[in-house]
């Protein structure tokens, strides 16, 4: 009875230092699996953030050359409206010049 119980004993002891290994393995295997999946997500996160600068980048380069666009075509009208006044005035006084002699 001894002998087979120190048997079975042995036999459990070898199963259980089996499935101790096998944990160890298995915990060293899903770490690297963790450390794999963090990896990528790090990685898309970082290509998100990348396309969200070159994106808000672009648009502030169009905002710029529109506003710049703006301002140009702002610049040529009043240049014009204060050319039409100036002529406007040149012709009424040259009127009034005219019909006060």
């Amino acid at each position: 009875m001894k002998i087979r119980t120190t048997i079975i004993a042995g036999a459990a002891l070898a199963a259980l230092a089996g499935c101790h290994r096998n944990t160890a393995e298995n915990n060293a295997a899903s770490q690297v699996e963790a450390n794999a999946e963090n990896r990528a997500e790090n990685v898309t996160a970082a290509a998100s953030n990348e396309a969200a600068n070159i994106m808000n980048r672009a648009e502030n380069e169009a905002s710029a050359v529109k506003n710049a666009g703006e301002n140009k075509a702002e610049a040529i009208k009043n240049a014009a409206e204060n050319k039409s006044d100036a002529m406007k005035n040149a012709t009424s006084n040259a009127a009034e010049n005219k019909a006060g002699k």
